[in-house]
């Protein structure tokens, strides 16, 4: 099977948790009889696990596996199960017997995914292969807090810290430990970094801000001093990661992007600079005023995750999904990525903009909920045209092609 029908499910998948979304921010304007939690955990699964997790799938296999066995394309329809699974079980019953079921499934799938990029990639270039293997362990060690989640309840309570805290583990190693640093092994492939004084200083640091971040959402249900202190060593990593990152890629992208299409340099420069922004938020909860605000307003809350989710990593996977040489209708495609960078940012501007207005008790701003829907069409928009975009065309590939066997 080639490439081609696996994206394309990917990106359907990315659609139906759009519209969820926009669901989602309708019942503010428009009550309808849909339990908005349970709605909540259909749109972030199908999200995570639908869109960015397959498709981090499908480009590892891609890139880093020369000729795949039929393991690979078994497993992404079995996983692609598991995500249909919790998509029509979590808006009926939230977490309950079948959708724990299917996100069971789809934990024993990525298990096996670890394992057989282990034991199949090959990666000649050294630091790509050290954080490639990083990305797939921090994904191993973000399901402790799914596995946790049983006990906490049984013991505590879905009220508890324990519980909340969990919650949080699996979100911030799945976001900055998983998705974030598989996104970087993919562009160090696609820039081909080599291993160096600089590259070993990043990595350091990258991996100890990822740990110690990891303090500042623990604080918000068991605050500790000794918490803030770790919070402020990850940030500063944080910052020291950053510059050794930009060291590493400046003089590559000027050169790789120079060669290429506009269309695709706009999405680096669009991806990076959301990054940026996305670690400078982050460094900033260094600060205690502003650790609080993140914690009270829940604006900023879902701001920063469609900043990560949409600017950093969707941006960063739409690149890589270019340069894998699938061919697209180009007014479509190009029409898709400028709609949904529109949505995004005009939806982020909204969101952090009221949530200044609460944190100074100014009230909700003219037509807020209206206004957020209608502009968050553009996002859904995006997507679908992207789809057309890739669905307009008969062959797979303008110049190169590789499949994934199917026996």
């Amino acid at each position: 099977m080639t490439l081609k029908p696996l994206f394309l499910v990917c990106l359907l998948n990315f659609l139906i948790a759009a519209a969820m979304g926009l669901a989602m921010r309708f019942i503010y304007i428009y009550p309808l009889d849909l339990n908005y939690r349970f709605l909540t955990h259909a749109h972030s699964h199908t999200a995570m696990l639908g869109w960015v997790y397959l498709m981090l799938f499908t480009l590892i296999t891609y890139h880093f596996v020369p000729n795949p066995k039929a393991i690979f394309t078994k497993l992404f329809w079995i996983t692609e199960f598991a995500v249909l699974g919790m998509l029509l079980s979590f808006p009926f019953q939230g977490y309950a017997a079948v959708s724990i079921t299917f996100s069971t499934l789809h934990i024993f799938c990525s298990y096996y995914f670890v394992y057989l990029i282990f034991k199949y990639a090959k990666v000649e270039n050294n630091l790509t292969r050290i954080v490639l293997k990083t990305a797939l362990v921090f994904m191993l060690v973000s399901t402790i807090g799914v596995w946790c989640l049983g006990p906490a309840v049984g013991i505590l309570g879905q009220a508890s810290a324990f519980y909340q805290i969990a919650i949080q583990f699996f979100l911030h190693f799945q976001f900055n430990g998983w998705f974030l640093i598989g996104l970087l092994a993919l562009l160090f492939n696609q820039f081909q970094i080599k291993d160096n004084q600089n590259s070993k200083r990043f990595y350091i640091l990258l991996v100890i801000s990822t740990i110690c971040t990891l303090a500042l959402p623990v604080s918000w249900y068991a605050p500790h001093p000794i918490l803030n202190i770790i919070n402020g060593i990850g940030v500063l990593c944080q910052l020291g990661a950053l510059y050794y990152f930009f060291k590493l890629v400046k003089p590559k992208f000027s050169t790789l992007t120079y060669q290429n299409s506009k269309l695709l340099k706009y999405l680096y420069a669009f991806s990076l600079s959301s990054f940026v922004f996305k670690i400078a938020l982050q460094s900033s909860s260094f600060i205690p005023a502003v650790a609080l605000m993140a914690k009270q307003q829940h604006n900023f809350v879902i701001g920063f995750i469609h900043l990560t989710m949409l600017g950093v990593v969707s941006g960063f996977l739409f690149v890589f999904l270019i340069q894998t040489k699938i061919t697209y209708q180009n007014k479509y495609f190009t029409w898709g990525i400028y709609s949904f960078i529109f949505g995004f940012l005009v939806t982020e501007g909204i969101l952090f903009l009221q949530g200044i207005l609460f944190t100074f008790e100014i009230g909700v701003m003219p037509k807020y909920y209206l206004l957020l829907f209608i502009l968050s069409t553009f996002l859904v928009l995006g997507i679908l045209l992207i789809i057309m975009s890739i669905l307009h065309t008969n062959t797979n590939y303008n110049d190169k092609q590789k499949t994934i066997k199917t026996t």
